[in-house]
This record gives C-alpha cells, structure tokens and sequence, in this order.
C-alpha cells in the first residue's frame, strides 16, 4: 500500500493514536471524540447531545457511542443538585483515557499529568546556556513505515535473533532440524489467523510435538492445514491449549516399519489345470484361490470313484468341505 499524506497548515485537529487505533470506540465515539476535540472554547459547554445532533447522529447511535466513550475512560458525568432543587448534568470528555479521580480534578479545574509526560516548568535552576531557535527544516520521528508493504508474510529470521540475544542462561543442545522446521511454522500460524499467535516460549514447548508429526511422514504443508482448518466459530480461547490438543488428538499413525509388516511371497506360477498363469503367494500354497476352490468342488474319495451328490452335500453340512 503507498500512502499520500499532506499535512494541513490550517483548520485541522491533532488526533492521537490511542484514539484513533482504540478497539473499543466506534466510528461514531471516534468522530464525536475529534469533533469536540477541535471545537472553540466558545461552544465547548454544550451537552455531548447537541453535538452529536450537529454530526446527524440519531439517538441510538449517539448512544452506542456514549457509551463506548464512557467504557473506555474518555467520557465521565455526575448529577448535580443546583440551588433551585433542579439537577443538572456535569460532562468531561478527554482526549485520552482518565480515571475517575483524575476527572474529577480536570472538572475542579486542577492539572492533570499523565505518567511519561513532562513536568511543568518550576523554581528548578534554568539549564546553563543560552536559549537557541529551533532549527528549521527538522521533523520529528515518523512512527510507522510510509513503505510499500509486502503481501508475503515476513520470516521469522528476526525471532531466531531476539531468542540469541536473550543470554546464554536458555542454551542447551542444538535442536534437530524438525524441531526447528516445526518451531517456524507454529510462529507464522499468526498469518493464517490471529487466533493463532504464539509467544517464542510458547512455540518452542509446542515444537516437539509438532515435529513428532514431520518424523512420521506428514509435510509442513499438510501440518499447517491440519491446526489452522475449521477453526471455532467463536474464536479461541487460548492458542497454546488449542494447538496442544489438535496435535495430541489429530496424531497420525506411525508409519509401519520394514520389520513390522508381514512379508509376502513373491508372484509364483500357479499349479492347477487350464492355462498356465501366476498368483501372489501368502504361506506355502501351489495353487490360486480359484484353483483351490476348484480342486475342492471336484475332490474325489480314497476308493478312487466321484463323490456322489449326497454324500457331498452331506459333507457340507458336516463343514468337512465347503
């Protein structure tokens, strides 16, 4: 994405991050905030209503928004009793997240400071030196990237780094490369969804797991489909205790191995009458299956004379042949 921004030099409102990017304020909270934010002091003392019916806010949405603001610290109000009996509503809206307390001093009008922001001037000695004008042409520190940015999901090289320069407290034996492979592909499930993100520590105790399956034949591409298909509707819960359970109850079987699985006999001419042709042989046998089915209908008795059709169906019946 390129992004084109000219800053205006006149007629605009600074809008903090913490506001812009809050998750818990709507669109409307959000242009309620701002708009108020960039009003005169003149017109600062009408209700929160009135402005939000200049915005064209119906009341439902007014109140979404009210609401929202009041969840996320921003907005505050107390009932107060004048002195001809009537109540009347007291409102404070900030710009940024304020406790109750820290409200009420801004509605006393006493100052209120933020922890990380600089103390007002006192009766400290000046610094030495003389006052200097700023230099021109200087711009603060741009806070994000005005790049193009990548469709491909970043490596996780850097990961790998961060975990180096953590201390050689954490050192042990160099891990296998299945381990490895299967650690970077539980750190990038955080691509295929959100749901999924792991902490370093986390994917490593899951690593081992993971790897059990490579070692049994399964490709890093099926694994990923396997613990990022059919994800629940309503999110989850905990992306360690998630992965933890597709991993141990979705375990592949074990390959068999060359000593385990019964050897079978090679491909053998078969023995029996009609056309020479061949079989796969199990135990010891000389003919087909069909041959011997044959040779079974067709067996005759020790005298040398043919099975009569009672004695025959006799002794199927008695389970002496089938």
């Amino acid at each position: 994405m390129f992004r084109h921004v000219i800053a205006p030099v006149r007629s605009y409102t600074k809008a903090a991050n913490e506001v812009v990017r809050h998750r818990g304020l709507n669109s409307d909270a959000k242009l309620l905030l701002l708009y108020v934010q960039g009003l005169p002091e003149s017109e600062a003392d009408k209700p929160l209503g009135e402005h939000a019916d200049e915005l064209g806010l119906r009341p439902r949405e007014y109140q979404r928004a009210k609401k929202a603001l009041t969840a996320g610290g921003f907005l505050y109000e107390w009932k107060v009793q004048r002195r001809d009996g009537r109540w009347s509503t007291h409102q404070v809206l900030s710009n940024v997240t304020l406790t109750r307390e820290e409200a009420s001093a801004v509605r006393n009008g006493a100052p209120v400071r933020k922890a990380g922001n600089p103390e007002e001037p006192g009766g400290a000695k000046p610094t030495a030196g003389s006052a200097r004008p700023r230099a021109a042409g200087s711009h603060p520190p741009v806070e994000e990237d005005c790049g193009k940015t990548s469709s491909h999901p970043p490596t996780e090289e850097p990961v790998a780094e961060e975990l180096a320069a953590e201390g050689t407290a954490t050192e042990g034996p160099v891990a296998a490369p299945e381990v490895e492979t299967a650690e970077r592909l539980l750190l990038s499930l955080r691509h295929q969804s959100r749901d999924l993100l792991l902490g370093v520590r986390e994917a490593r105790g899951l690593a081992e797991m993971a790897a059990e399956w490579l070692r049994r034949g399964v490709s890093v591409g099926e694994l990923r489909h396997a613990l990022t298909s059919h994800l629940p509707g309503d999110g989850v819960r905990s992306a360690v205790g998630f992965l933890r359970h597709r991993l141990t109850e979705k375990l592949p079987q074990r390959p068999p191995e060359a000593g385990d699985s019964p050897v079978a006999g090679g491909i053998v001419i078969c023995e029996g009458p009609g056309r020479e042709h061949t079989f796969r042989q199990v135990g010891d046998e000389t003919r087909c299956r069909s041959c011997r089915r044959e040779q079974a209908r067709t067996r005759e008795e020790p005298g040398g004379g043919a099975v009569a059709w009672r004695d025959h169906f006799d002794k199927v019946a008695r389970g002496v042949i089938t």
